[in-house]
Formats: C-alpha cells, sequence, structure tokens
C-alpha cells in the first residue's frame, strides 16, 4: 500500500516523523467525518424537532412563543455543558492522545442522542419529561465539547501541508452530511407518516436510529492509528529524557517508555499558550457560530411559527441547501489552500453581510400560496407549502455562504492558529465558549427579540450581521497561518 507523507516529500526533512499509508489518511478523513456527522445530525435532528414537535410534546400546551422560547433553552442547556468537556477532554488529548479521547467522546455523545428518542413526554410524566431532555441535553454536551474540535485537529495534524484545506473540509463535510441527514430524515418521515403520527410518535425514529452512525464511527475509531504529529512532539521529548531505550530488555522498556512518556507531557505542558492566539481563535469562531444558529436553527422555528411555512417545506429545504454545501465545502477549502485563510475568511465575511438583507426578502416575499392547514396551539391554521423558487435560493445561498463557507474555513484555520503543546484543549475551549454564547443562547435570544419586535426578521438578520462583522475583525488581526509547521509546540501569534 502507497504511503502518503504527511509533509510534502520535497519538504519532508524530520525523520521522527510517522509516514501513514493512504489508507491510514482515508480511517482518519472518515472518522473525522462520521463524528462531526454525529454532532451535527444531533444539532439538526434537535433544531428541527424543537421547532415541529418538542415545543408541543415536551412543554405543555401554553402559548406557542413560551413553547418555542423553552424549546430553545434546552437546547441552549446542552451549550453549558459544552466548554466543560472541552477544558477536560482538551487536555486529555494533548496528553494522551487525539485517538482515544475521540473513542470516548463520540460514545457519550452518541448514547445520549439515542436515548433521547426514549424518553416519555409531557402529557406522560408532566415536568419530568423537559427535566430527562435538560439531563441527556447536558451528556450531549459533554461529549460533543470536545468532538468537532479533536476531529479538527485530527484531519489537521494528518493532512499534508499544502492540501489541509481540501482534507480539512471533511469535517465541515461531516457537518453538511450530519444537517442533510437529518432534514432528510424529518422529510421522509413527514411525508410518510403525516404530521399527526410524527407528533404523536415518529419523532423517536431519528433519535434512535441515530446509534448506527455511532456504531461505524467508533468501530473506525479503534482502528485508527494516533496523528503524526502528535507522535513526533512526543517521541521528540522521549528521546531527551531516555535515549538508550531500546538497549533494554522488552519489559523494562516498556515501563521505562511509559515513564517517558509522562516526563514528555510534563514538559510539553510547560509550553506557554498565547492569550492573543486564543481571543482572535474566539473571535473567528463567532462567526460560524453564530450564523449557524441562526439558519440552521432559529430561522426553521421562525418559518414555521411566524411566516406559516409548513413543517414538510422546512424540513425540505434544508435538504436541498445541503446536497449544494457537498460543491460548496470542499471549494472553499481548497480556495483556502491556493490564497490563504486570511484573504479567504475576509472575502466571505464581507460577501456574506452583503447578502444578508437580499436573502432574507427573497425568502419572506416569495411564500407562495398558503395551501396547508396544520395544527397549533390555537388550532388549525392555513400554510405555505409551495413557495416559488426565490425562497429556496434565497435560504441556499444564506445557509451556504454564511455558514457552510465559515465552516470550511474554520476547523483548519483555528487549529494552524495553535501550537502542537496544547492544540487540542485550546481549539475545543476556542470553539466551545463562542458556541456558548452565539450558538447556545443565540437561538433564545432571537426568539426573545423577534416576539419583542411584532415577528420581524430584521432581528434575525441583525444577529448574524454581529458576527460576522466580529470574525471579519479577527481575520484582519490574524497573520496568514497556511501551511505552517503544525509540529511548532508555540502558538502562531
Amino acid at each position: 500500500m502507497t504511503a502518503v507523507n504527511v509533509e510534502p516529500a520535497a519538504e519532508k526533512s524530520d525523520p521522527t516523523l510517522a509516514e501513514r499509508t493512504t489508507a491510514d489518511l482515508i480511517k482518519a478523513a472518515v472518522s473525522g467525518w462520521l463524528g462531526t456527522a454525529l454532532e451535527f445530525m444531533d444539532f439538526q435532528l434537535y433544531s428541527l424537532a424543537a421547532a415541529l414537535v418538542f415545543k408541543d410534546i415536551f412543554f405543555g400546551h401554553g402559548s406557542a412563543a413560551v413553547a418555542i422560547m423553552s424549546a430553545m433553552a434546552v437546547y441552549g442547556v446542552g451549550y453549558v455543558a459544552r466548554p466543560i468537556g472541552a477544558w477536560y477532554f482538551g487536555r486529555l488529548g494533548d496528553r494522551i492522545g487525539r485517538t482515544k479521547v475521540l473513542f470516548i467522546t463520540i460514545a457519550i455523545m452518541g448514547c445520549a442522542t439515542t436515548l433521547i428518542g426514549a424518553l416519555p413526554t409531557f402529557d406522560q410524566v408532566g415536568l419530568l419529561a423537559p427535566a430527562l431532555l435538560v439531563v441527556l441535553r447536558l451528556a450531549q454536551g459533554f461529549g460533543a465539547g470536545a468532538e468537532i474540535a479533536g476531529s479538527s485537529v485530527l484531519l489537521a495534524e494528518y493532512a499534508p501541508k499544502k492540501h489541509r484545506g481540501i482534507v480539512s473540509a471533511f469535517t465541515a463535510l461531516g457537518t453538511n452530511s450530519g444537517t442533510l441527514l437529518a432534514g432528510a430524515i424529518w422529510a421522509v418521515l413527514l411525508a410518510w407518516l403525516g404530521n399527526d403520527a410524527v407528533v404523536d410518535w415518529g419523532w423517536r425514529i431519528p433519535f434512535l436510529g441515530s446509534v448506527i452512525v455511532m456504531g461505524a464511527a467508533v468501530f473506525i475509531r479503534m482502528h485508527l492509528k494516533e496523528t503524526p504529529v502528535y507522535e513526533a512532539s512526543v517521541e521528540e521529548t522521549i528521546a531527551e529524557y531516555d535515549k538508550p531505550l531500546n538497549k533494554t530488555a522488552d519489559a523494562e522498556a516498556e515501563k521505562a517508555r511509559k515513564e517517558a512518556e509522562k516526563k514528555a507531557a510534563a514538559e510539553i505542558a510547560k509550553t506557554p499558550r498565547s492569550l492573543k492566539a486564543f481571543i482572535v481563535a474566539c473571535i473567528l469562531r463567532f462567526g460560524q457560530c453564530g450564523t449557524s444558529a441562526m439558519v440552521q436553527t432559529y430561522l426553521i422555528t421562525f418559518m414555521t411559527a411566524n411566516l406559516l411555512v409548513s413543517k414538510s417545506v422546512a424540513s425540505s429545504v434544508v435538504v436541498y441547501s445541503s446536497l449544494v454545501g457537498f460543491a460548496t465545502v470542499p471549494l472553499i477549502g481548497w480556495l483556502g489552500d491556493v490564497f490563504g485563510r486570511k484573504r479567504m475568511y475576509m472575502v466571505v465575511t464581507i460577501i456574506d453581510v452583503f447578502l444578508l438583507v437580499p436573502c432574507f426578502l427573497l425568502m419572506v416575499n416569495n411564500l407562495g400560496t398558503q395551501t396547508t392547514m396544520e395544527q397549533t396551539s390555537s388550532g388549525l391554521v392555513p400554510h405555505f407549502s409551495n413557495p416559488d423558487l426565490l425562497f429556496f435560493i434565497g435560504y441556499i445561498v444564506l445557509h451556504n455562504l454564511a455558514v457552510l463557507s465559515l465552516a470550511s474555513l474554520e476547523n483548519l484555520t483555528m487549529a494552524e492558529c495553535f501550537g502542537s503543546a496544547h492544540r487540542y484543549e485550546q481549539l475545543a475551549l476556542s470553539k466551545e465558549i463562542p458556541n456558548l454564547i452565539a450558538g447556545g443562547f443565540g437561538p433564545l435570544t432571537a426568539a426573545a427579540l423577534v416576539t419583542a419586535f411584532g415577528g420581524s426578521w430584521i432581528a434575525i438578520a441583525a444577529i448574524m450581521a454581529v458576527c460576522l462583522v466580529l470574525t471579519f475583525l479577527a481575520a484582519v488581526v490574524m497573520p496568514e497561518v497556511a501551511g505552517r509547521d503544525l509540529t511548532t509546540r508555540e502558538d502562531a501569534m
């Protein structure tokens, strides 16, 4: 089997860097893809469930606005545990290796997602139902806090230097695959079972079925080699502590090696962290997590509750947009390799800001006619089931440029901002702290603002604009990190 060098052959000068076969690289890519797919499938499953059924089955039958805000609040609760998981598993990943931690995080996250499908409803057990939902959302968040960061580090440290953008796009494709799968599942369920059956029992199917994705990811990660960059970092320090290890007997060598690994971890931990790199990475993160929370979470609720778009259309538009994303994500990743991360970040965020208002106007002004009666807290209400093509174009452009393009850039760029000593921990925290603020409670804030301002979409666009402008400013401040030597222990700035 042909070996794939971590660095291009012409640039590979460090003999301590391990080589990985093509199969190893494929396993790493599929592992990152599946783990991120599961995380974002959970993300979109809950987002769509909150918009379509959870507001009714877990939060009683009172005010529709209060039920929606309650569903968004429980969605946000999962984000409270994410920074804790990021800190705990991030530090662990820098000490014991990337692959071991990724095995643990996928198991925690996948089990919690599956168990949501077995929860009793509010009508069955009263307030215990939302309480149990909160517990499982906390467990999901704890595992997910280091999942996408770990996948990003894994692919960044596996990929050849000149092609990191296109290889790391697999992580972002995982986000797109999870979103697509969740949207497709809901679309099929609504078409096959009908609205009443989905609300009654069909909503459980996608959560219970997520165990299949978890099983595939766990199996691959059981057979995944550690990243060459992590191995090089540890081996270099071990060599400094105990060069004659290979001359001892096997049992003594193994014992000595374990002691040397502990010393290596302690030595690596002494490397200072850069506050500037951490702050820049956090602000870069605001653009993607803020827009994602609006477009992939709250906007779906806004469509069904405020624009009165039918549930089938709201789930279908996510599917169509995610399909387009399979071209958008690798294209942006490749452009990042060609033109650099800094320049692409600046170009994409400027385009996004100028397209916000046109995209929203395309959606709200092209709803078609009200042809479907759907049950709401106020009774049967006519909904739009056949919007014009421009409605779909508005959402697809908004989703692909403001969410998926930034996701394609973000996973690798943030990993390149940090040195090998604390990359996993710093990346995980710089993802999850902004995610808690913009992603976790952004939809709740949007729901409150939209209610306060009479159901206007302007509040959603304004939140997105703030997140995008912050990301543009961070891109201006950051140095170009494309092609950086990832074995360097120190941060990039």
